[in-house]
């Protein structure tokens, strides 16, 4: 019988997406031995601005069997509750998208159907104040939840705001740890098998060719494999998601680091602000049909906390996917698969999907289109549902009279979202699907958040007395209140348990 193991797989670019990929294959990649090479130039810079996380983070750091405490010092990372969305309502308006629940369901029900019962009645109280994600986030305050479900420490998650790029030289010491070999070297060439278009071959300015099995293209915007090579295809998502160009620049520390992201928004997009332990993170990312690049430029620098320690950098990007994600024998992760604007933190989330799901259906040398095909349905399905969770963000604002808010808050809809917002502007439910990056509580957030209300409730929640739910919800409102005021200062708990050393250029 013939042995059609991969026997080598070559990783082409580095970065975060790229040492990610090298460091989770050699760990997880089974039976005979397997090399892994990564193919990277130090003349090729990387993105190295997504900067902030979502909660998976902890089980891709966790699995690999990082420590947790050594890896926040190695990033300069601090801890992230959730994302501050200030004006994305209405000019002057606040809200939070934690990390959290709103409570345990009543009698079956979810909690905020019952809310919406009590304000339906007059109560005034806000459904935030239920969750203690929130008001620890509101408080700056952060300790780490407790497995306990009898708890209200248990009911929410957190990850991390880090340094991408210190993210990447640490995930590359801990892949050559384990075999990982890193060839420095700029692609000039790719050789593709006669036979079936398959690659053969990386080809390097020296002359230099890299033979493999498998490819996993990190290359970054430009898809030097699966676009360049491969001709795969793009799927253009800008005529829902327009912003097309960002400015991302470091600034210095001022008062402690919240543990939160926030998201503003400005008048042609809307601008990040990440707090590490040696300095925030910044950009504007917005449309180029709206505002010009000096304007953008003079309206984040003017919107700094602290002194800019670099000029912005450009970005400029086209909102979307691949048309696959696997052809033949290449996989593309980070932004040689696709791009979903920093508004949620999903880019390496997005990376760590598409590495878990190649190790779920890897292949031999064959490449069996199946399996592509089973990967592509996965990571599309993935794609679009949280490019719907995005879109939804901007066509529910209510910021009339700007140009570009006027126009993403009446522009037409992909139908798997307008189902999404029909269900809950009816019913108070979303009817959300499995592969969920982002479940009910962070929907609530978002739509209650921009005010879309239900015209309904669960009629269910009628069967507790009014009195006796009122009093409930009160209870877990002390408690939530409580339990935040308890939690130590974020900066405290850094502090304490993994302050970073200052960089050597600090």
């Amino acid at each position: 019988m013939t042995d059609n193991r991969i026997r080598k797989i070559v990783v082409v670019g580095g970065g975060t997406a790229g040492w990610m990929a090298a460091a989770a294959l050699s760990r997880f990649i089974e039976g005979a031995p397997v090399a892994i090479e990564v193919v990277e130039s130090a003349e090729i810079g990387t993105v190295g601005v997504g900067e902030a996380t979502i909660p998976p983070i902890r089980l891709f750091n966790a699995t690999l069997g990082l420590d947790e405490i050594d890896f926040i010092k190695k990033t300069q990372a601090t801890f992230k509750l959730g994302i501050e969305f200030n004006g994305w309502g209405k000019p002057g308006s606040r809200y939070f998208h934690g990390f959290g629940d709103f409570g345990p369901p009543i009698d079956g029900v979810p909690p905020h159907h019952h809310w919406l019962r009590m304000r339906a009645a007059g109560e005034t109280a806000g459904l935030q104040e239920h969750s203690l994600v929130t008001m620890m986030a509101d408080l700056g305050r952060f300790r780490p939840p407790t497995p306990d479900p009898r708890s209200v420490y248990s009911t929410y998650s957190y990850a991390f705001q880090f340094d991408a790029t210190l993210y990447g030289r640490y995930l590359r010491g801990f892949a050559e740890a384990n075999g990982v070999r890193r060839t420095e070297g700029k692609i000039v060439d790719v050789a593709l098998r006669a036979d079936d278009g398959f690659v053969e071959a990386v080809v390097l300015e020296s002359g230099a060719r890299v033979e493999a099995d498998l490819f996993v293209d990190c290359s970054g915007f430009r898809g030097l494999l699966i676009e360049g090579a491969l001709k795969t295809g793009y799927e253009d998502w800008s005529r829902w998601l327009p912003v097309d160009r960002a400015l991302a620049v470091p600034s210095q520390n001022v008062g402690p680091p919240t543990p939160f992201t926030s998201a503003t928004a400005r008048s042609a997009g809307w601008q990040w602000r990440i707090p590490l332990q040696h300095r925030t993170g910044n950009g504007y990312v917005y449309c180029s049909q709206y505002i010009d690049d000096d304007a953008a430029a003079q309206t984040l620098l003017a919107n700094l906390d602290g002194a800019a320690l670099d000029v912005p950098r450009p970005l400029r990007f086209v909102t979307g996917r691949r048309r696959k994600f696997w052809n033949r024998n290449v996989v593309a992760l980070g932004l040689a698969g696709g791009f979903m604007e920093p508004l949620e933190s999903t880019s390496i989330h997005l990376i760590q999907n598409g590495i878990g799901h190649l190790i779920e259906f890897f292949p031999d040398r064959a490449c069996d289109p199946k399996l592509a095909d089973a990967f592509n349905a996965k990571s599309g399905e993935e794609y679009e549902r949280i490019r719907d969770f995005l879109i939804a963000h901007y066509c529910t604002n209510q910021r009339v009279g700007e140009p570009f808010w006027d126009a993403v808050r009446t522009m037409s809809l992909p139908d798997s979202l307008k189902a999404t917002l029909e269900t809950f502007r009816a019913t108070g439910s979303m009817g959300l699907d499995t592969y969920e990056a982002f479940f009910e509580p962070s929907w609530l957030s978002v739509l209650l958040g921009q005010q879309v209300w239900p015209k309904d409730y669960d009629r269910r929640a009628d069967a507790i007395p009014l009195a006796e739910l009122s009093h409930g919800l009160k209870l877990r409102r002390g408690a939530v209140r409580q339990a935040a005021e308890a939690a130590p200062g974020h900066a405290d708990f850094i502090a304490r348990y993994c302050r970073a050393d200052p960089p050597p250029d600090a």
